[in-house]
């Protein structure tokens, strides 16, 4: 019994990552497309999403609905960990800075921590007052 529902939670993980790297590679065409990729614009935004909905659902899907913790862990982890892009993230940073742009990587890793930890407090408080 264990090891079969063991088993689902692998086979959850990675639907939920699947269609969470289907939703990153979707956006990130969108935002490079529309704002181009002179600044890690796509990163940015993906990161951000991503962390208010990791709050958003981690609490709504602790405190409020009754889903299977298979299903749960194929969302957080499989769909928003497919989806989110902290790699990305260091090595666009990495990037800014050897291309001489220093004050601009520091804007991204700013922004990026900052407005993302903003993003998931926010969307843990709006699941626990809706």
């Amino acid at each position: 019994r264990r090891t079969m529902q063991r088993m689902w939670v692998y086979v959850a993980i990675a639907i939920g990552g699947t269609l969470g790297c289907w939703a990153r590679y979707a956006m990130t065409n969108l935002v490079q497309t529309v704002y181009g990729t002179d600044f890690p614009y796509a990163t940015l935004s993906i990161n951000l999403l991503g962390s208010f909905l990791m709050g958003f659902l981690f609490i709504e899907t602790l405190e409020r609905l009754t889903i299977s913790p298979v299903l749960r862990t194929g969302i957080l982890t499989g769909g928003l960990g497919g989806f989110t892009t902290f790699s990305t993230f260091e090595m666009e940073s990495l990037l800014l800075t050897e291309r001489g742009e220093p004050l601009k990587a520091l804007l991204y890793v700013g922004l990026s921590v900052g407005v993302g930890f903003i993003g998931a407090f926010f969307g843990a408080y709006i699941a626990r007052n809706l």
